[in-house]
């Protein structure tokens, strides 16, 4: 069987491409999100280990310069600068009205590290000082802080992973130069994130949703930077080997694998043949006997083998495979030790034979165009399964371990 190929270059210009020239138009709805599309970018050049040969210092210095530019002056980051009305006119009346958010304060945050920046210029006690404030009552954690202090934004594990994050990053080993610095209750978001387990095994969005592969990787996330920083690794059920609950989710994580790729979507006019098409086998079926319309039932035999070589992995129970899906549920696997479970081969097949784009990057699905965020998940998945010419990944930061290790060498990071 011929192995698809990583054309690595074409992704190198792919990336590339998004970063030095306009987006496609399709993007201008996620405007507010800059700070998420330029993560997808720098880390996935990072990933692809061009970073520093494909940019100059001179540019990596203004990608850091614009990150800090969308740093909020009580603390936080937005997530793009057309909120910022300015220091000489921004008030405790206004401020509101530009508010730091969680993800993009997460974001920005990683980004800095990947670019090799010391973090110097974060307002690293009053971000710490605001994260708190979003955490609710019952361990969960909003967006925003809106009019008056209301935390705003869904109870969900998004948020809880991206503060867990913030709070790793910034906290630090040891926490040292943070007295007087209030912490999170993590205890509180701990409990929070084991009451969105379900009867199946896998995580849900808050307790007694459906499960889903985007925010059981975040509730493993989220435990997984909790547990960095712990004295006490062990004490979370959901991470422990031979728990119910972490054989539970691996079990719900493994079946995710499937061989439903989908196919591309139907035009208007198929969907009217269609119909019509239904009516007249409706009116036939009438004349037919019970043993003539038995024989006319599909083929339900058992799939050949070769229809079984691309298995990427779905986000819920019976829906078609998706490439955002390989790294969430690829990414859990690797921070719950157990990725050898999956056939890593046939996610590799369905990521390069179905979905890679003949322009460079990723599309969600088959014959979809590349998109930045698909593009990064499936770098990122294939790069948890040590594909040639790959950085290795840090999966709860989805960032290479060289900035990671960059991190951790930072003297107040270390504790000094």
């Amino acid at each position: 069987m011929t192995q698809p190929v990583f054309n690595k270059e074409r992704h190198i210009k792919y990336y590339l491409r998004c970063l030095k020239t306009f987006l496609p138009a399709a993007y201008t709805s996620g405007d507010s999100n800059r700070m998420l599309l330029a993560f997808f970018t720098i880390s996935g050049l990072d990933i692809l280990g061009v970073l520093e040969s494909k940019t100059t210092p001179e540019d990596r210095r203004g990608y850091i310069d614009w990150i800090y530019h969308c740093q909020v002056p009580s603390g936080g980051f937005r997530g793009f600068t057309g909120t910022d009305f300015g220091a000489d006119k921004r008030t405790p009346g206004n401020e509101a009205w530009d508010p730091a958010n969680v993800p993009s304060t997460f974001f920005a945050l990683v980004l800095l590290i990947i670019l090799g920046d010391d973090l110097s210029r974060v307002k690293r006690k009053q971000c710490l000082e605001w994260l708190p404030r979003l955490q609710r009552g019952d361990g969960s954690f909003g967006e925003v802080l809106g009019p008056g202090g209301k935390v705003e934004g869904s109870r969900d594990l998004r948020f809880c992973c991206c503060a867990a994050g913030t709070r790793y990053i910034l906290r630090g080993r040891k926490g040292g130069g943070l007295e007087g610095v209030g912490d999170i209750d993590v205890d509180k978001l701990v409990e929070f994130i084991k009451a969105c387990q379900t009867y199946d095994g896998g995580m849900s969005e808050a307790p007694f949703c459906e499960s889903h592969a985007g925010l059981t990787y975040c509730a493993v996330g989220a435990l997984t930077f909790l547990r960095r920083l712990s004295d006490d690794p062990n004490t979370v059920a959901l991470l422990s080997p031979g728990s119910k609950e972490f054989e539970g989710l691996l079990r719900w994580l493994v079946s995710r694998q499937t061989a439903e790729l989908g196919d591309e979507e139907e035009s208007d006019d198929e969907d009217d043949d269609s119909a019509v098409s239904d009516q007249r086998l409706e009116r036939a079926a009438k004349s037919l006997t019970l043993a003539e319309m038995i024989d006319q039932l599909p083929d339900l035999s058992i799939p050949s083998e070769e229809s079984l070589l691309w298995a990427g992995f779905n986000g819920r129970c019976n829906k078609d495979a998706d490439t955002c899906y390989s790294l969430w549920n690829t990414g859990t696997l690797v921070m719950m030790d157990r990725l050898s479970l999956i056939d890593a081969g046939r996610n590799r097949h369905y990521l390069l034979d179905k979905t890679q784009h003949i322009i460079g990057g990723f599309g969600k699905g088959i014959g979809e165009p590349p998109d930045l965020l698909h593009s990064f998940a499936g770098l990122a998945s294939l790069a948890f399964q040590g594909e040639e010419g790959l950085s290795s990944v840090d999966p709860a930061l989805c960032a290479s371990h060289r900035a990671v290790q960059h991190m951790e060498t930072l003297p107040w990071w270390q504790g000094a």
